[in-house]
C-alpha cells in the first residue's frame, strides 16, 4: 500500500496551457519531446516537426481547408520556413456552412480571400494570445494575411474565441498544435473577411 501511495505521489497531473489536454507525466522521468506534446486530431499524429500545411494535409479533420488552401496556392507558403498561425476549421465547420458556400469557397479567387484571413503571420500560441488578451484589455486585434482583422477574446475563464469581420464567432477546439513554420489553432466554425 505504501508503495502504491509514494507511487502516486510521484505522479503528477499536468494540464496542458490552454490546449485542454491533460496527460500524466511521472517525476522519475524526463519531460517528452515536444512532438509527443502535440495535441492528436481525430487520431491522428501533428508531428512538430512538419510544416503547417503538411500536418494539415496529413489530418482526418481538414480535407476542406486543405482543398482551400491548394486553391488559394498557399500551399508552397505553408510548407516554406517562417512563422504562421493558422486558424484551421473543421471540415465539420465548412459543412455547417452548406455545400453551396462551401463550393464557393473552393474556387481560386473566393479561396485567395478567405484562405488567407485564416492565416496571422507570427507564432500565437495559448500562452501568448491570453497574455495579448489580459495586457490589451480583454480583447487582441490580429491582422491577417488577407489584410482583415481577427478580435481574439476570452469565451469563459479559459477558453479563446475568435471574431471576424462579419462579426461571428469561432471558438479554439484544439490548442497549440506546434510545427516547424508556425502553429495550428484548430477552430470550431469557418471565420470570414468582412
Amino acid at each position: 500500500m505504501q508503495h502504491m501511495a509514494a507511487a502516486a505521489a510521484a505522479t503528477a497531473l499536468f494540464i496542458g496551457a490552454g490546449s485542454g489536454a491533460i496527460t500524466t507525466m511521472n517525476s522519475a522521468r524526463p519531460p517528452a519531446p515536444v512532438e509527443a506534446q502535440n495535441p492528436m486530431v481525430a487520431g491522428a499524429a501533428m508531428l512538430a516537426s512538419e510544416s503547417i500545411y503538411a500536418s494539415a494535409a496529413h489530418s482526418p479533420e481538414h480535407a476542406t481547408l486543405v482543398a482551400e488552401l491548394k486553391a488559394a496556392g498557399l500551399t508552397g507558403t505553408l510548407q516554406a520556413p517562417g512563422d504562421y498561425t493558422v486558424f484551421a476549421p473543421t471540415d465539420t465547420a465548412y459543412a455547417a456552412l452548406g455545400q453551396a458556400r462551401v463550393a464557393a469557397m473552393l474556387k481560386p479567387d473566393a479561396a485567395a480571400k478567405d484562405a488567407r484571413y485564416l492565416i496571422v503571420k507570427g507564432r500565437y500560441d495559448s500562452a501568448t494570445l491570453l497574455k495579448l488578451i489580459n495586457e490589451n484589455g480583454g480583447q487582441v486585434r490580429l491582422k491577417t494575411v488577407e489584410g482583415g482583422t481577427l478580435t481574439a477574446m476570452l469565451n469563459g475563464p479559459s477558453n479563446i474565441a475568435l471574431i471576424d469581420g462579419k462579426g461571428n464567432v469561432a471558438d479554439i477546439s484544439i490548442y497549440d498544435i506546434y510545427q516547424n513554420n508556425g502553429v495550428i489553432q484548430v477552430i470550431d466554425k469557418v471565420v470570414l473577411p468582412g
